[in-house]
């Protein structure tokens, strides 16, 4: 009210004036004196008026001016001691007007008035613009920096907030690094490796065991606890967990060191269920790390993060296992499951070989002793078996390969597929009828992959076997024909001839569940000359084959060709060209480099010396630890070469340091 009153009374004075001016040149017409008189009065009070609001507007202007510059300074003031720092820099990124707080914290009380924004903070203003909140670590403090732009006649500032959040990110990385993560440990083939095993010999290997699993968790404030004769449930905090990650989980190299009755060595699989946001979700994790160790042979730690798995170890063989309890329970399930569909399709891995064709073949023939009606799907145009196809098809009056695009017209819901020699979703022979059917099962021995199948309902995966048809010929023996009906010759034949191959005719990766599947399969009929003649190649392919080796180079030991030789069976000669490499004295391992169409492929073996599998992954590649490959897309021979060299030489410079 106090503002509004003096211009309210001006108004009434005025109105007032303006009536008496009105009334005195009335009256001027009746009486000039009188009238005379009020004109003159209403003019002197009306310039005194004048002259009083015009000493009053300054003054109120005056009130105005140093109010707003009262005001100015305050906000200034304010601006100033703020308990954050905060800058202003111009369009050109460069400072203008900083407070207090940030010359104490931020430019330590130096001048930087004028110099670049990016000198001082690590940090793109561009985002900042954007409205992006950043974080930024500046003299060992961390700050959530914000900013707001400010723009009046075509000038442009922009005003940085620095929020200090130190306290905040120690307690994150505080708690991140005592989050708690399940680990578990198994030893492998405990039970195997036991039975035979004194009570003594038992006792003291417990005891060796509980003290390695001590010395393990004594550098942690975490716990375990043993769930069965080989199995260890542990709790521990991330930040002792990373310890053991950098420490490549050593229990691994000192579990070897224990003798089961002075000769078996101990192995163990963990599983770490790092990164979950519970304790259960970690425990679910840490199992299916597990399952993957086991799945590539054991003897190694397995960790699950964003990027896929991490693998530590895995440089012992898989141990076979002597029981047939888990073939039986399989083999048990399969005939119920096969029973009880329809149609049934057969398929292997792409660029099918003697243990994809021959193992499918196999189980065609107990299709047919069980009463059901099972086609092999095969892309011939893309077939490394081709012989044996020949060979099986001149045996059998009905049609028992089709294409996998009639494959894909007769298939409904109600059929079943068996996937066998492989068990990554990226090697079948066809996706598309992969995709379409509900019913599936794989059998496979190698190991396991990241891209393995998951919705199979039978995952019979036994990485110590030799072959697919090892698998193939064990189940045959428990299932339940009717009668006396045993398997055609020419389909045992076709499984001796997968099983021949994977294990070079008997020589790499052999146990003696495989001989006694050989046995078998020679009981049924199979002649092996027959099976060596599907193993033939022509005089051209020979001479391809020595031309290989004969570029070969020496690199640590290891003996490497590169060629660039194109031809039809060249995913055929390459293999045999590593495998015949390995006869050289004094290598442990031999690579091929060959190219077929836009692919670089590397065909990698080795007797067991150095894991080729782990150099193989280290480019996208897998397979078994003396028996892998990979494709190289996009790249040159020269850069495979370079590849190939640096991945052998980081695998060499990991087994010294683990020695």
């Amino acid at each position: 009210m106090k503002k509004k009153f003096p211009a309210m009374f001006f108004i009434l004075i005025t109105v007032i004036l303006a009536e008496q001016i009105f009334v005195s040149l009335s009256l001027y017409k009746y009486n000039k004196l009188y009238g005379l008189i009020g004109i003159i009065a209403s003019t002197i009070f009306i310039v005194i008026l004048a002259v009083v609001s015009i000493i009053c507007s300054k003054n109120f202007i005056r009130h105005i001016f140093k109010m707003n510059n009262h005001l100015e300074n305050s906000a200034a003031e304010y601006m100033n001691n703020l308990p954050a720092p905060i800058a202003v820099i111009n369009s050109e990124k460069q400072f203008v007007w900083y407070n207090q707080e940030f010359s104490e914290r931020i430019s330590h009380g130096s001048d930087v008035f004028g110099l670049d924004f990016k000198e001082y903070i690590s940090l793109e203003s561009d985002s900042l613009i954007a409205g992006e909140m950043s974080i930024c670590r500046i003299n060992d403090s961390v700050y959530r920096v914000s900013c707001e732009k400010f723009e009046e006649n075509e000038i442009s500032f922009l005003i940085i907030y620095f929020h200090d959040e130190t306290e905040y990110q120690n307690l994150k990385k505080k708690c991140n690094a005592s989050h708690p993560n399940v680990v578990i440990l198994t030893i492998d083939t405990y039970d195997e490796i036991m039975q035979n095993a004194k009570e003594s010999e038992k006792a003291q290997a417990s005891l060796e065991i509980e003290q390695l699993i001590e010395k393990f968790m004594s550098s942690t404030n975490g716990f375990i606890k043993k769930t069965s004769s080989n199995t260890f449930y542990a709790v521990i905090e991330k930040q002792h967990l990373d310890e053991k990650i950098n420490d490549k989980f050593k229990i691994l190299d000192m579990a070897r060191d224990i003798k089961i009755a002075g000769k078996y060595p101990l192995t163990f699989s963990i599983g770490v269920g790092l990164g979950a946001d519970s304790l259960s979700e970690s425990e679910k994790i840490a199992r299916q790390c597990l399952d993957m160790a086991l799945g590539r042979g054991g003897d190694q730690a397995v960790i699950k993060s964003d990027n896929g798995y991490q693998f530590f170890g895995g440089v012992s063989k898989g141990v076979e296992k002597m029981s047939r309890t888990k073939t039986r329970i399989i083999a048990n399930a399969m005939q119920d499951v096969i029973m009880n569909s329809d149609k049934i399709f057969i398929m292997g891995h792409h660029h099918g070989d003697l243990d994809s064709v021959g193992s499918s073949c196999g189980l065609a023939g107990a299709m047919k002793l069980l009463g059901k009606e099972a086609r092999i799907v095969v892309d011939k145009t893309n077939n490394l078996a081709l012989p044996l196809i020949e060979y099986v098809e001149s045996q059998t009056d009905t049609p028992l390969f089709i294409t996998p695009a009639e494959a894909i017209n007769s298939a409904d819901e109600n059929d079943l597929l068996i996937i066998v020699d492989t068990h990554n979703e990226n090697c079948i022979e066809n996706s598309e009828l992969y995709n379409k059917m509900r019913q599936i099962i794989v059998i496979d021995h190698h190991r396991k992959a990241v891209n393995f199948i998951k919705n199979a309902v039978i995952f019979h995966h036994e990485p110590y076997a030799s072959s697919a048809s090892e698998m193939v010929t064990e189940i045959i023996q428990y299932l339940r024909f009717s009668g006396d009906d045993k398997l055609p010759v020419y389909h045992a034949e076709a499984l001796l001839s997968g099983i021949m191959l994977d294990t070079k005719s008997f020589v790499m990766k052999t146990g003696v569940r495989t001989f006694e599947a050989a046995a078998f399969l020679k009981k049924l009929g199979a002649d092996t000359v027959s099976v060596k003649l599907l193993f033939s190649n022509s005089f051209e392919s020979y001479k391809r084959r020595t031309e290989i080796v004969s570029t070969a180079k020496i690199h640590n030991n290891c003996a490497i060709a590169i060629t660039d030789l194109q031809s039809d069976d060249m995913r055929i000669v390459a293999p045999q060209a590593a495998d015949e490499m390995l006869g050289i004295t004094g290598i442990d391992a031999s690579f091929v480099i060959y190219r077929t169409d836009s692919t670089i492929n590397i065909s990698a073996r080795s007797f067991g010396v150095i894991n080729v599998q782990i150099i193989m992954e280290m480019l996208n590649g897998g397979g078994h630890q003396t028996m892998a490959a990979t494709q190289l897309r996009d790249i040159t021979m020269e850069e495979a070469y370079e590849a190939l060299l640096n991945a052998i030489n980081q695998r060499l410079n990991e087994i010294h340091k683990e020695e």
